[in-house]
Order: C-alpha cells, then structure tokens, then sequence
C-alpha cells in the first residue's frame, strides 16, 4: 500500500502519470509496504496466462527475490524510477523516504533494486548512470545500503501512516535497527538470484517514462 499522503497524477507526455505526494512526507517515513492485497505471480502462473494479461504484468509488476512477479493492487504501480529517487526498499518488504517529500513532488524508486529481466535507458536526470541493469543490485547494493543508514534511525521518530500493516516482529527489529541494538539487512537481500530466466521483457510499474534499450 502506498503512503495516503499522495495521489496519481499525469506528469508528462515523455513520462506519463506518476505519484505525488499531496503533503509533507520527512525522511524517514514508510511510503509503502507490501500488503494482502497485493498479489503475486509465479513464473509458471505468468506463462498460463493470455498474452494481454501478460502485457498488464509486464507493465506494472516487480520482481521479489523469489522470482515471482508482484502487483500492486493500488497506485504504488505508477511510482516512476529516477536514478535520484527519494524512496528505497528495504529487506522488510517496506520502503522508506530517503530525504523529504515537498507537496507535489513525485515519489520515486530506483528500478535498478526490481530484479528487472532487461536493461532499459531511462530519462537523462544528469547522473553518471543512464542505463539501469538487471545486475545493479549486485554492482550498488553498498552505496544504496549506505542511504538507507543514513535515515533508518528516523523511522521510529516519525509518524507511521503504514505502520499497522507491517508485522509486530518486523516493526521490532525496525527499531532495533533504528536504535544501534541490530544490524540492519543489505537491500542485496531483494535480489533475486536467477533473475534473467524465464523473466518478463521488462519489469517496472510505468512504461511510459522508459525508453528500452536493444
């Protein structure tokens, strides 16, 4: 489920809709978590499907690191990707606010952590990178654990719209992590090890801002 503090707007012609946020979201805050709304599909259940719905999945889904594909059931599948984001997943099936969200600002991931089956190029942001690949949870997994240090000790402080839909025993080691008293699992953890077979052409939740490389 997406942070309730945002909406689906269209943003561009080149980039399509995209997630805003409609108040002040601080750094450190949960923007979304992995709910039982949210469905799974298996490799095995995405190749018994009609080519239409495949497209659908081929749109919207990400990868887990079981290598089933998840779709969102609400406007979590229009977050866009930005080599910038200002949200990151987590090893606790939750993301977090990597800096503070303005009114209006569009809420991002970095799709190179969803276990995407192809390399895409994505919007030139003025960034090093320009291409995401399938391999670059493998290639940035430190950097992009280094970000989420740096704001995990925030999330006990900050006010949790999400927090009942995270377990009990998540929560608990979130602030054990927060507090120092444990070490917080590598974002590597969301890999998934044989990601390049039987994979979807291109994982993401919005097409319409990507431009797939050959």
């Amino acid at each position: 489920m997406i942070h309730p503090k945002t909406e689906l707007k269209f943003i561009s012609k080149e980039v399509g809709y995209g997630v805003v946020a409609t108040e002040f979201i601080p750094a450190g805050t949960i923007t979304w978590v992995l709910d039982n709304l949210d469905r799974t599909f298996s490799p095995k259940d995405v190749n018994n499907l009609d080519p239409l719905y495949q497209d659908i999945l081929d749109t919207y889904c990400f990868r887990n690191n079981q290598g089933q594909w998840v779709l969102c059931w609400d406007n979590a599948r229009f977050v866009n990707h930005s080599f910038n984001s200002n949200c990151m997943s987590t090893a606790y099936d939750f993301e977090i606010a990597l800096r503070d969200i303005q009114p209006g600002e569009q809420l991002t991931d970095d799709y190179g952590y969803l276990n995407i089956s192809e390399p895409f190029r994505g919007i030139d942001e003025g960034t090093k990178r320009k291409t995401v690949y399938p391999d670059d949870l493998l290639k940035y997994h430190a950097v992009w654990d280094k970000l989420l240090m740096h704001v995990f000790h925030l999330i006990p402080k900050q006010d949790q719209p999400l927090l009942n839909l995270i377990p009990k025993t998540t929560w608990d080691k979130t602030v054990k992590i927060a507090e120092g008293k444990m070490k917080m699992e590598s974002i590597l953890t969301c890999h998934y090890q044989d990601g390049s077979k039987e994979a979807i052409s291109m994982n993401g939740h919005d097409k319409s801002h990507m431009v797939k490389t050959n």
